[in-house]
């Protein structure tokens, strides 16, 4: 159990430094727009860029963990982000092509951290008991919520102060800080290493698996879920690459330190609550899938509503409100969908979790372009609004119609999952 903590921990700020890197570039978008003469349509490529290599790891990084174990696998994927976000300004002073190495840097940023929630929900599905799942994947998760607040808070305030270089030389260097702790106290020097036969195990699928994929792939609940799951991740993506802007457009008086980090302060004990409650009402008797759905509900539905009110008003105060509310609800999404796929399937949850966030990454790319586009094209918010709750709405309601939590990856052809 003490071990079992100190992970929770160590993972949770693993989660935020993740998002403390990803964030970098929405933090930086008005000030790299305006440093290297961007329209909305280029800030909209470099801001997607990053989608389009965050959906080709994610499959493959869910399989290795299952195989090898998800822990090597943040690990090394954290030093290589940690890298690239502290070397990205240095080597944008060496060329003159800013556009072209943005959108690289992006993507090869997307395909670092592509394998980071897919390992995540290998490895939670390979330790943690059903009953605990929910509110251990949400405290995991306000990680992000709190990398966003941290790099938010932190970022505006450095971005002011000493230019958009110094943020992403604080977010890198604290990301291979993390890694080195974690290796030197959390990892002995054997567990460290990785035999070549491992990996390569992990990084072919047998033919000999005893994982009937051909069975899960054919079942409404696996659909279900991962269709969920796209959509609530693209949404996400769109609201996160775009809130920034959308602040310090409408609201150009206003502080960057309030919108940047208030939502995801907000978004912190929401996701903890929420948690708790379903892991609470789970132990107390009601069904699995009946919690599943509600708290879907409240992540991809009621967020919704208070996004189309942030698109509707003219005030501040209240688009604090609304962005806070927004956000701090879809945490709830963590207790639905994102346990969900370690109910059906924890033999293989990794690769399903990196199934539907492939979809999720392929349609962030969508949706984040798309939403400066409209934004470009329509000089409206309104419409990206509108846009973040269509795409919710599809995914609820395939969740609430075909979702299960039985698990599905058992077959009497199939033993000793």
């Amino acid at each position: 159990r003490p071990e079992s903590r100190v992970w929770t921990v160590m993972l949770l700020l693993g989660t935020c430094l993740l998002y403390c890197a990803r964030v970098t570039v929405p933090i930086c978008a008005v000030a790299l727009s305006t440093h290297f003469d961007w329209d909305k349509k280029q800030s909209g490529i470099v801001l997607s860029s990053f989608f389009w290599g965050y959906c080709l790891t994610q499959i493959i990084g869910g399989h290795i963990s299952d195989q090898i174990g998800g822990e090597k696998v943040l690990l090394l994927s954290a030093s290589a982000w940690g890298f690239l976000t502290v070397l990205t300004p240095l080597l944008t002073h060496l060329t003159s092509a800013h556009l072209a190495f943005m959108t690289s840097s992006r993507f090869l940023m997307g395909l670092l951290q592509g394998v980071y929630f897919p390992s995540l929900a290998s490895l939670l599905s390979q330790k943690v008991r059903e009953s605990e799942r929910a509110f251990t994947y949400s405290t995991v998760g306000t990680g992000s919520q709190f990398g966003t607040l941290v790099i938010g808070g932190a970022g505006s305030l450095l971005l002011d102060w000493y230019g958009w270089e110094s943020v992403f030389y604080f977010s890198g260097l604290l990301t291979l800080l993390w890694v080195y702790c974690t290796c030197k106290y959390l990892l002995s020097e054997k567990e460290l290493i990785i035999p070549i036969d491992y990996l390569m195990r992990g990084l072919s699928i047998s033919k000999q698996t005893k994982v009937p994929w051909k069975q899960l792939f054919k079942k409404a609940p696996i659909w279900a879920v991962i269709i969920a799951q796209l959509s609530t991740a693209s949404t996400f993506f769109t609201l996160l690459s775009w809130l920034p802007t959308f602040f310090k457009e409408t609201f150009p008086e206003s502080k960057g330190w309030v919108f940047n980090v208030v939502p995801w302060l907000v978004a912190i004990p929401t996701s903890l609550f929420s948690g708790f409650l379903s892991d609470h009402l789970i132990n107390q008797g009601y069904k699995t899938i009946t919690i599943r759905k509600f708290m879907q509900v409240i992540g991809s539905g009621v967020s919704s509503i208070f996004a189309l009110c942030l698109g509707q008003t003219s005030s501040f105060c209240k688009a604090i409100v609304f962005a806070s509310a927004s956000v701090g609800l879809q945490t709830f999404n963590h207790s639905g969908t994102s346990v969900n796929v370690q109910d059906l399937a924890p033999s293989c949850a990794g690769l399903l979790f990196g199934v539907g966030n492939t979809g999720g990454a392929l349609l962030g790319v969508i949706c984040v372009y798309l939403a400066g586009y409209l934004i470009e094209t329509t000089g409206s918010w309104i419409s990206v609004f509108n846009l973040v709750a269509a795409v919710n709405s599809i995914g609820l309601c395939a969740f609430l119609i075909f979702g299960e939590a039985q698990r599905v990856d058992t077959d009497s052809a199939y033993v000793d999952l």
